[in-house]
């Protein structure tokens, strides 16, 4: 499956961003999507995950209360919407997909299937 992040961009701290990740290639709904960011000089790490079907989502303890994913099998797309934004969420936003039987794996090397990036920056 191929995937493509877009929506990122300039933010005030305490401002919303929503970010979505379009997929193609292969049958989405087979897919688990998670969503990792990358600040500069520091590792990606995971923020949220949603389960192939959608009944399912997991999230980083820091991103609780202010993430929110979703998704929409009909259009293969996932989307990330980001309130309260901070300047610590200043990052690369990756989207990627791993198979359904692969739930909630926080780990990058388990995702098979990445998107570019979308940067976002946020502003204080």
């Amino acid at each position: 499956v191929q995937l493509q992040a877009s929506g990122g961009g300039l933010v005030q701290d305490g401002g919303s961003v929503r970010l979505s990740c379009a997929a193609s290639g292969r049958l989405f709904s087979n897919y688990n999507v998670g969503w990792f960011r990358q600040a500069p000089g520091k590792e990606r790490e995971f923020v949220v995950v949603i389960s192939a079907s959608g009944d399912s989502t997991a999230y980083a303890d820091s991103v609780k209360g202010r993430f929110t994913i979703s998704r929409d099998n009909a259009k293969d797309t996932c989307y990330l919407q980001i309130d309260s934004l901070k300047p610590e969420d200043t990052a690369v936003y990756y989207c990627a997909a791993n198979r359904a039987t692969i739930w909630n794996s926080r780990t990058p090397l388990r995702y098979s299937y990445w998107g570019q990036g979308t940067l976002v920056t946020v502003s204080s």
